[in-house]
C-alpha cells in the first residue's frame, strides 16, 4: 500500500511538470492558458488514475486473475467521464477543436502510461 501512495506522489509530481509544460506551450502559442477545462482535466485524470490503481492493486493482492479486466474497465471509466464532463463543453460550439482534445488527452495519456508501467511492474513481481 505504501508503494501505491509513493506512486501517486510521483504521478502527481509528473502531472504538475506536464501541466507546467502544457501551459508554457499555450503561452508561447498565444492561446488561452486556463480555458477548455484544463485544470479539471488534470485533476479528474489524477483522481481516476488513483482509484483505478487502488482497485487493481486490491485485486492483485487477492491474487485475482481479474486485475487486467479491472484495469480495462477503469480505462472505460475514464472515457465515460470524458463523454459526460468534457465532451459536452467541447462540442458546445458545434465543433471540437484540437486544443480541446489535447487538453484532455495529454493528462490521460500521461496517467495511462505511468499506470501501465507501474502495474506491469507489479504484475511481474507476482508469485502464484
Amino acid at each position: 500500500m505504501a508503494k501505491s501512495f509513493k506512486f501517486l506522489a510521483v504521478l502527481a509530481g509528473i502531472l504538475i511538470i506536464v501541466f507546467a509544460i502544457h501551459v508554457a506551450i499555450l503561452y508561447y502559442c498565444n492561446l488561452p492558458l486556463f480555458e477548455n477545462l484544463i485544470i479539471l482535466s488534470y485533476i479528474v485524470n489524477f483522481i481516476l488514475a488513483g482509484i483505478i490503481l487502488f482497485v487493481v492493486q486490491r485485486a492483485l493482492d487477492k491474487k485475482s486473475s481479474q486485475a487486467g479486466f479491472i484495469f480495462m474497465a477503469g480505462s472505460g471509466l475514464k472515457f465515460l467521464f470524458f463523454f459526460l464532463i468534457f465532451y459536452p463543453t467541447y462540442r458546445a460550439d458545434g465543433t471540437m477543436q484540437t486544443i480541446e482534445f489535447v487538453t484532455f488527452f495529454v493528462p490521460y495519456a500521461v496517467c495511462l502510461a505511468l499506470e501501465v508501467m507501474y502495474l506491469s511492474k507489479q504484475l511481474n513481481n507476482q508469485v502464484y
